[in-house]
């Protein structure tokens, strides 16, 4: 079945973040009231969130998709979904109190044949107004595949004999993200997906060998590793890119470092679990 009908399909939604999210978003990460009161880069993933009646959910969690007009992405028959990577350009900071308005379009759809069965790919790009200012514009790719046999090994494999070499990196953060953080994260997104707290869903069905830790959970952090040593909303562009699934209550070790990048300052991010394999990819340019 061809899904192109579903191309240039658009949505919009509107918010306000107000004191209380903003507080709730700084709780989750432990960081400080800002001053003056502009937002942390990365509170754009907590605004305008799908807001799906509970009653149309699916087995996963996620909004249900059909072929009517009120369904945004596309109904591919695959099960699994996954926030595969993110284009972020920064065009302006985000303040406490601001009206936001986003407008989604689907960019692309490609359906593919891979190793593991059928694909599809979603690019949705939003664009994120802030009291009617262009904020943020975003491009998310989403991926969609079969089902994982019942009896399939549990994704990733267990810890190997390796280690993360942080004597590579400029500046390293090493966090254990932990059952609440996932939750609290879940909680400000809005975001049902059985695999980031529950359990048993997660390792029975989905065949993962734990809690999976937000795709863009771990984007959040080396935003905030970014700020840390840059600066607060310094950044004009961030890209992630999901390499391997990252399991709650495992070490992740968020890494920067300096690289070359045309004419203006370029920096390499990533994250990276305790034995060197690399969760996520990233590149960010002030």
């Amino acid at each position: 079945m061809s899904f192109a009908a579903w191309i240039g399909r658009e949505q919009r939604t509107k918010d306000r973040l107000d004191p209380a999210l903003a507080a709730r978003w700084l709780a989750t990460f432990d960081l400080p009231s800002p001053h003056p009161a502009i937002m942390p880069q990365g509170i754009h993933f907590a605004l305008c969130t799908p807001q799906a009646p509970t009653a149309k959910l699916g087995e996963d969690g996620h909004p249900a998709r059909d072929e009517t007009p009120g369904s945004f992405l596309p109904p591919f028959p695959m099960p699994r979904r996954m926030w595969a990577s993110s284009k972020i350009a920064f065009h302006a900071p985000i303040a406490i109190g601001a009206v936001i308005e986003r407008n989604s379009r689907i960019a692309s759809v490609t359906q593919k044949e891979g190793g593991s069965g059928q694909l599809a790919f979603v690019d949705v790009e939003h664009q994120t107004r802030a009291n009617g200012t262009l904020a943020v514009i975003e491009t998310q790719t989403l991926v969609y595949r079969d089902a994982a046999a019942f009896d399939s090994p549990l994704s990733p494999a267990l810890p190997g004999d390796g280690h993360f070499d942080a004597s590579q990196w400029d500046a390293v953060r090493t966090i254990t993200p932990d059952a609440p953080l996932l939750f609290r994260y879940s909680a400000l997104t809005f975001n049902t997906h059985r695999i980031h707290y529950d359990a048993p869903y997660a390792q029975k069905v989905e065949r993962y060998r734990g809690l999976v830790v937000h795709g863009p959970l771990t984007a959040s952090l080396l935003l905030q590793l970014a700020a840390r040593e840059l600066g607060h909303n310094r950044l004009r562009s961030f890209e992630f890119r999901g390499l391997s699934p990252a399991i709650a209550g495992e070490p992740l070790h968020l890494a920067m470092r300096h690289h070359a990048s045309g004419d203006a300052p370029g920096y390499e991010l990533a994250a990276f679990a305790d034995d060197g394999r690399q969760i996520t990819q990233a590149k960010a340019a002030l």
